[in-house]
């Protein structure tokens, strides 16, 4: 048992660190970066209030499990942001490494039910999946909104790219909510 429970707070202490990895996206009042902790609770939430959009019906519990685990690769691989400019394929191998990692640090039962759910999100092939991620990617758009763009001047972001790298995926599991934000979405494009 003593074992068991030095595991479980090796790796919450290891998930600290997730607070201290900064991410493109500022607060929605623009005052700084979010950080990755901030930004797995705030989606979990999202998640909580937006699941009646879902597309199709999913475990509302699941979902939250995914966005709470989803971005603790990033203690290793750090933030990298879908408008920013990094190897696919690199960045997927240092974040399966990192799963490999931090997963394993909990004791081996618990280690394959989130490394399992890791990639489940990752694949994004379930409907939990599916709109997990949907909201992982909707949430920043909203914070740029709030920002007169936030990040997209930086990153040179077109309309057409946030509609593929971000509005499709969305799209794929909570179509209403991209619905909702396409005529805020449309009058920055059009005005920034």
């Amino acid at each position: 048992m003593q074992d068991r429970i030095a595991a479980q707070l090796a790796f919450l202490t290891e998930a600290d660190r997730l607070k201290s990895v900064l991410r493109g996206t500022t607060l929605c009042d623009g005052s700084r970066p979010e950080n990755a902790g901030e930004h797995s609770w705030h989606i979990a939430l999202y998640a909580m209030v937006m699941a009646e959009h879902a597309n199709r019906p999913v475990d509302i519990n699941r979902v939250i499990r995914m966005l709470l685990i989803h971005d603790l690769v990033e203690i290793d691989a750090g933030d990298n942001p879908i408008h920013g400019d990094h190897d696919p394929a690199e960045m997927e191998a240092v974040e399966q490494a990192a799963a490999a990692r931090i997963f394993g640090l909990l004791p081996a039962d618990q280690a394959r039910d989130f490394r399992a759910l890791w990639d489940e999100f990752e694949a994004a092939e379930t409907d939990d999946a599916i709109f997990a991620k949907s909201i992982d990617r909707v949430q920043p758009v909203i914070a740029n909104l709030e920002t007169d763009g936030g990040s997209w001047p930086a990153y040179n972001v077109t309309a057409a790219q946030l509609q593929s790298r971000v509005g499709d995926k969305v799209m794929r599991g909570a179509p209403a909510i991209w619905a909702a934000l396409r005529t805020r979405i449309d009058q920055w494009f059009h005005t920034g």
